[in-house]
Formats: structure tokens, C-alpha cells, sequence
């Protein structure tokens, strides 16, 4: 989280007055309560938008439905604390039957903005109401980010993290220290053990670093605190994967209760990390370590049948009976949980054929060596679970229900054999993953391999993919499982095509647009240069030296003219270093150096992390800068350019994905046979939400402004742009459809004069009320949200 993390650090520079976000997410005397039908709100500012307020008012009718909604709020109007006010201040209003909130985050930084947001609205509740407005939030996240065990967060990344935890408390090393006084265990574990049922959070807000902070202050491990502390928690905040990815919320959120209200935040890929979620690759590399892990794990299974061979008949005797596990297993040797989703998992016995140990291993011997025979293949070979699961059987005599059982009894064996490096046994897991999958899907899945990277063909790089096509299968359990679930981001146009993807139906589904008091958003559409050539980044035109020019000269002709932060987004990598090694052989480099700096994205995180940190401060200083970035990298999802780091965006070209891909083909092709969704439609609508995505960072608060140009002629046509939110949209002048170069700059020139005059920041002198007070609200109650004037 390197990446994020560099969001908050600025020089000390004397910020102005127009510097600062004027919104009631960061200012305010923090003191209104009002009335949404039978809920009292309390909002902790002293304003509130009114889309923060029909956000309310529609999040409420979900909850009263007890049914699911699709909510698309536009960037920078305080969606996180609308929802927090509402969810909170509604399981208040009904004690009977309190409400779990368990909010969905993706990274770490977002989590960290939500429990902010959270500790504000807490002490707020609480002074108002006292001792029963007391919750317990916590916020969840890996070993790496949780630990305070120094000799275990050294390790270089998250695996050996957990790896490094797993050798001092695995039940069988604590066993052993008892013997051997020399064996190293985790003093924190031992402590928070030690306390048993006396370790518990007080009620309060606590972010990662409370948490870690409480942890040193006990004596006690805050990762398997806060792992403790989930059932008991009003409120939770973590990742997606914790309810998305089968493996961790088997082990994560299994305790949840249906009256759980759960939110997806920013969820406009919330269908991509379905698919992932299910998905895995099996590379010639992997074959290799797999086979390694084998080998160390049959000298074990020996060692055990010389020393103690009586734990290898009792895990026998276990599966025999039907019990996979031995119940309830200790924090510390639990493992990731069955990749397969919880109604998909046989309650049955372990086939006979894998029970012991070493026939087992047999089995997976032959599974190598069919996925080793099937990787050497010249051409690209595409088929179906069914078909695949039929060859394995023929040529390997591996049946479907003994794939289904891999997972399960290789985590059986490995705490059998008490391994505690399960970091290097990641590639047999990986198999064992795909085993259990294929075994267990016939539909919504294809087997692919391909003996090259088509981008790389003279590179022999043969891989075999599993890829789930269908988003629902992940998401379904969630849907099914709890009471309401709310899928929210700044990004869910067209929203009526989120229900068809993920297979449910909402009760509510409602796309809000901004209220303003004077047009701080300024979208164009640029279709030519100044020499009237078009401009686009089509495959047949990408490298046209016209369009290159073009591209260059538009950035040169717009730093002369923009203050401060520009941010420049490309469709790849490989577009945005070829059309750079140009500018730079063209002089074009040199004249945008000329006025500003400029910085790059790489595909390295530490490399990105000093090139933000060092545009800000070339932002900061007044020098203005440059980022080059890529529509689907880190800085696309994570970085916000807020204020003067971010005045202009350009989005040169339609970021489309790879659509030679084999796997997004065969994605295309389910979702046309499926769920009867055009692949054109597909494609426009995923990369016209990663457009959005994109500028939309540059715009946080309704005190910012900033300008949006979508460098390329396609946005021009009305079957692009109609599937850009409608809070773009509604900024999007006819006039702005179809711009030259020229006529870009003097629409710029013109909008950074407007924006440098003084205005009414509440919107009372136009007739555009944007920030409503208590009193507003109660005649809005008699009159009805209808009559707000946006």
C-alpha cells in the first residue's frame, strides 16, 4: 500500500482559502439531526448536499425492503459518510433487532478513509445519545498489514508474512516448546491466548493502527484480536476478497448473521474481482514446484510412518468417517478454505482411492503429469470442464468426485504431516485449487491454453487458465446469505447492466447527479488536431504519425495554458512507451518539459510511489507537472489528484482491453449465450466505466475543479459517451462534441478565467441550493424532496 499511501504527503506549503475542499465531508459545527420518515439521522456536519440526502432517503427504502440496491453517487459529495449516517443511526432506531454494517472495501487507504469517517460519526452519536450510540468497529486486514511481531513483518511479502506466523503458533510448534525450550514462539499470540475470553476490544472505532497500537499496549497479537473480534463487532470494514474469494471467506466471514447489511464501496469492477476470485492459471513453473512439494511431502509421510505412524491412522480413520478436518481447528493452524463456494462443497466422505497419505500423492503425481503432457501443445486449445474432466479420466484415471477433494485433503495432509511452511507450497495448493474447481463446475468456466503470450510470440510461455466467466457464481452466496447488500460507486453507468451481470435484482437501483452552484466539470471531446486530422488510438491508427503529433501537440499546447497538475492516461503500457519514444525523437518532450515536469507510471510500485510523491511536490512548489499514467494501472484506481494536482485529465484513446484475449473471448462468448449481453455492448460499457474511472479522479470535493478531455474520436458517437455517468454527462455540452485542438484551448482559457471568480459556496444568491441546513430540511419534509432545486 506504498502506493496510496503517499495521498497525504504534502510540503508544508500556506495553502489558500481556494485550496481547501468547502464541503460538509471535512467542515462544519457538526451538529444536525434530522428525520428520514420513522429514522432519526445523525449527520456529524453542520451542511448536507441534497444527493447525500435522496441517497438517504433511497439507501432506506432498501433497508426497509430487506432487499438489495444499486446506487451510483457521483464522486466528491460525501457518499461514505451518507451511508454511514444512515445504516448507523437506522440500527439505532430499532434496538429489537440491531443491524451488523459490514463495509467492503478495495485497499487498505479506503478502508482507513471509511473508519476516519466512522470515528467522526461515533464521538458525534455518542455525545448526543451517550452510552447506547456505543458501537465496536474494527477494521480487518492481513498479517502484513496487522502484525507488530518484527522478526514476522520483516518478511518480504504477504505469504511469507503469514508463513513466518504460522512456525510460532501452529498448535504442533507450541506443543513442541513445551519439550524444547529452544523453539521459537510468538510472545503476542502467547499473551492474547493467555487471556482466552478476557480478550476483547472495548466498544469504540479502531483503524489498523489503533489496532496495532492496543496490540503493543496489551501484549497481545491484534491480528488474531481483531480476527476474534469480528463476531462481535457492529460494524466491519475489509476487503472484497473477505466475501468474494470462497478460500478466505471460509474462514473469514462464515460467522456473519443474515441480518448483515453489507456494502460494496466503489464497486464498478465488482465483477472482475468475482471472476478473479475463481480463476487460476497453472504455468510450466508452477508444475515444477509442485512436483518439489510433492517430493518433500512423501519424505515426510516416511519420516511419520518410521516415528509415528499412528497419526498417519488416525487421520485415515477421520476420513473414513466422513471429517475431512478435525473440527474446530485453533487460530493458528488454519489454512485458506475450500475455493469452492459453500453450496458447491460434498458433505461426504473422502473417496477411498486418496484416504492414505501416499496414494493420495500418487494421484497428484498423475495430475502433474497430465497438466505437463497437456502444457506441451503448439496451439491454443480451448475446451470445457466437462470435456477436460472426461480426458483426465480416460488418460490419467482421475474421477471428477476425487478432483473435488483435492483441496481439502491436501490441507488435511499438511496438518497431519504439521507443515508450517505453506508459502513454498504454494504451487501444489495452486493445482489442488484448480483440481477442485474443475471438478466441481460444469458451467460458467472454460479450460484455455495457450503455449505464448500473443503479445510475446517468440516466447515459449505455455499456460493453462481456468477462467470463470460468470460473476454471479461468487457473488450469489452473498446475495442469497444476507439481508441486504449495496452495491455503491461514482461509476455504475449503464446501471441497468450490474443486474444482469451479477444475476439478482435490486430492489432499488437509482444514478444521482452532482448539485452545483457553478459548473466546475469541463468535459470535451476532442476528434481532430489542429491540422483537422483525426485523432484516435483504433489499432489501424494508433501509430499514424498524424495522431502521435497531434496527441503531442494538444499536451504541449494545454501546459502552456493550465496551472499545476496535468494527468494523462493511456490504453497500455506499450502505447504509452512507444507514443513517449516519439514525442522524445519529435522534440515534443522537450517543449512539455519546458513548461512543466514530467513523471511516469511504471509497472514497479516503489518506482510509482517516487514519482507521485515527487509531481506533488512539483505541484506543491509551484513548478506544475506531468503524470503519465495507464487507464487500468495502480494510479487509475487508487490516486486521487485532488485540487492543483489535478486541473486537466486527459484520456488519450478508448482504453479497451486486449480483445484478442482468448479469456475475454470466451467471457464474450458465455455472456452472449448467457445472459444475452452483445459483446460490442460488453466491451463499450467496460471500457467506457474505465474511462470514467479515470477522470473522475480529478474532481473530490464540489469546491475543485478541474477539466476532462477524451482524446478521440469515438467518444463523439452517442453509443460511446451514453455509457459515461451521468454526472459527466449532464457538464457535456453539445458544443464540446467534436473539438479540434484550437478550439480545446480557448474553451480551457475560458473555464480556468471562470473558475478564478469568486462565488457563493452555498448557492443561496442563484437559486441552487447545495448545501442544505437543518431548516431546509424540515421544510423539505413538508414539502418533499421533489421540490430541492439542483
Amino acid at each position: 500500500n506504498t502506493l496510496t499511501d503517499c495521498r497525504y504527503r504534502f510540503l508544508s506549503r500556506s495553502l489558500t482559502e481556494a485550496d481547501l475542499p468547502f464541503s460538509p465531508v471535512f467542515h462544519g459545527r457538526r451538529k444536525m439531526i434530522f428525520k428520514i420518515e420513522d429514522v432519526t439521522v445523525y449527520f456529524p456536519y453542520d451542511n448536507i448536499y441534497p444527493e447525500q440526502y435522496e441517497y438517504m432517503v433511497e439507501l432506506k427504502r432498501a433497508l426497509d425492503a430487506k432487499g438489495h440496491c444499486l446506487l451510483e453517487m457521483p464522486t466528491g459529495t460525501g457518499k461514505t459518510i451518507a451511508l454511514l449516517s444512515l445504516i448507523t443511526s437506522y440500527r439505532l432506531s430499532r434496538p429489537d433487532s440491531p443491524i451488523k454494517l459490514v463495509y467492503c472495501t478495495r485497499t487498505v487507504h479506503e478502508m482507513e478513509k471509511t473508519l476516519a469517517e466512522l470515528k467522526l460519526l461515533h464521538d458525534y452519536q455518542v455525545r448526543h445519545l451517550g452510552a447506547q450510540a456505543k458501537i465496536l468497529a474494527i477494521g480487518l486486514s492481513s498479517r502484513k498489514n496487522l502484525c507488530i511481531n518484527p522478526k514476522v513483518v520483516a518478511a518480504e511479502n504477504r505469504d511469507s508474512v503469514d508463513a513466518a506466523c504460522r512456525k510460532r503458533t501452529a498448535s504442533w510448534v507450541r506443543a513442541l516448546s513445551a519439550e524444547n525450550p529452544n523453539v521459537e514462539l510468538c510472545n503476542l499470540f502467547e499473551n492474547y491466548e493467555k487471556a482466552a475470553e478476557n480478550a476483547l476490544l472495548p466498544p469504540g472505532v479502531y483503524t489498523l493502527e489503533d489496532l496495532r497500537a492496543f496490540g503493543k499496549n496489551r501484549g497481545w497479537c491484534p491480528y488474531f484480536l481483531a480476527r476474534h473480534m469480528v463476531q462481535f463487532a457492529n460494524v466491519i470494514v475489509y476487503s472484497y476478497q473477505y466475501l468474494l474469494d470462497p478460500k478466505v471467506a471460509g474462514i473469514i466471514s462464515k460467522e456473519l448473521q443474515k441480518e448483515s447489511v453489507i456494502v460494496f464501496d466503489e464497486a464498478h469492477n465488482i465483477d472482475n474481482v468475482c471472476i478473479e476470485a475463481l480463476s487460476v492459471s497453472v504455468r510450466r513453473v508452477t508444475l515444477d514446484g509442485a512436483n518439489r512439494n510433492l517430493n518433500k511431502i512423501r519424505q515426510e509421510i516416511d519420516r511419520f510412518k518410521a516415528t509415528d505412524a499412528g497419526r498417519l491412522r488416525a487421520e485415515y480413520n477421520r476420513l473414513v468417517e466422513g471429517l475431512a478436518l478435525r473440527g474446530d481447528l485453533s487460530g493458528g493452524d488454519q489454512w485458506l478454505a475450500n475455493p469452492a463456494l459453500p453450496h458447491d462443497i460434498l458433505k461426504e466422505a473422502v473417496p477411498g482411492n486418496i484416504r492414505r497419505a501416499e496414494h493420495f500423492v500418487h494421484v497428484l503425481r498423475r495430475l502433474l503429469q497430465y497438466l505437463g503432457g497437456r502444457l506441451d501443445t503448439e496451439n491454443v486449445e480451448k475446451e470445457s470442464p466437462v470435456s477436460f474432466v472426461s480426458s483426465l479420466n480416460s488418460q490419467a484415471g482421475i474421477e471428477q468426485k476425487t478432483l473435488k477433494f483435492c483441496y481439502d485433503r491436501l490441507h488435511s495432509l499438511m496438518l497431519t504431516l504439521e507443515i508450517t511452511d505453506t508459502d513454498e507450497f504454494l504451487p501444489i495448493q495452486t493445482v489442488c485449487d484448480f483440481a477442485t474447481l474443475v471438478g466441481t463446475y460444469a458451467r460458467g468456466f472454460s479450460i484455455i491454453i495457450e503455449p505464448y503470450d500473443e503479445r510475446m510470440p517468440h516466447i515459449p510461455d505455455p499456460i493453462l487458465h481456468l477462467s470463470c466467466h460468470d460473476a454471479s457464481l461468487a457473488i450469489k452466496p452473498v446475495f442469497d446469505r444476507f439481508q441486504s447488500v449495496v452495491i455503491t460507486s461514482g461509476t455504475l453507468s449503464p446501471i441497468d447492466l450490474y443486474p444482469r451481470l451479477l444475476s439478482f435484482n435490486p430492489v432499488v437501483s437509482r444514478s444521482f447527479k452532482m448539485s452545483m452552484t457553478r459548473d466546475c466539470i469541463c468535459p470535451m471531446v476532442l476528434t481532430r488536431g489542429s491540422d483537422q486530422l483525426p485523432v484516435s488510438t483504433k489499432f489501424d491508427m494508433r501509430s499514424d504519425p498524424g495522431v502521435v503529433r497531434n496527441y503531442g501537440k494538444l499536451l504541449v499546447e494545454m501546459v502552456s495554458v493550465v496551472p499545476d497538475g496535468v494527468v494523462c492516461f493511456f490504453v497500455s503500457y506499450s502505447y504509452m512507451d512507444s507514443i513517449i519514444a516519439t514525442w522524445k525523437e519529435t522534440g515534443i518532450l522537450d517543449e512539455i518539459t519546458h513548461q512543466k515536469l514530467v513523471f511516469f507510471e511504471t509497472q514497479d510500485v516503489v518506482e510509482t510511489t517516487l514519482a507521485l510523491d515527487n509531481y506533488r511536490r512539483a505541484c506543491d512548489c509551484g513548478r506544475g507537472a506531468v503524470f503519465f499514467s495507464v487507464a487500468r494501472g495502480k494510479v487509475a484506481e487508487g490516486i486521487d489528484f485532488d485540487r492543483h494536482y489535478g486541473r486537466l485529465v486527459i484520456m488519450y484513446g478508448v482504453p479497451f482491453q486486449y480483445t484478442l484475449s482468448k479469456i475475454l473471448l470466451a467471457r464474450l462468448e458465455y455472456l452472449r449465450d448467457t445472459f444475452q449481453i452483445k459483446e460490442g455492448d460488453f466491451l463499450n460499457f467496460d471500457a467506457l466505466r474505465q474511462a470514467a474511472q479515470c477522470v473522475g479522479r480529478v474532481i473530490r470535493s464540489k469546491a475543485d475543479y478541474g477539466m476532462m478531455i477524451f482524446a478521440d474520436k469515438r467518444y463523439s458517437r452517442h453509443d460511446k459517451r451514453s455509457k459515461l455517468p451521468g454526472w459527466i454527462l449532464s457538464h457535456l455540452r453539445d458544443a464540446h462534441l467534436n473539438l479540434s485542438t484550437d478550439m480545446a484551448i480557448h474553451i480551457a482559457r475560458e473555464f480556468l478565467r471562470k473558475m478564478a471568480q469568486p462565488y457563493d459556496k452555498t448557492g443561496g444568491s442563484v437559486g441552487k441550493k447545495t448545501l442544505l441546513t437543518q431548516e431546509d430540511l424540515e421544510k423539505m419534509a413538508e414539502t418533499g424532496v421533489q421540490d430541492m432545486v439542483y
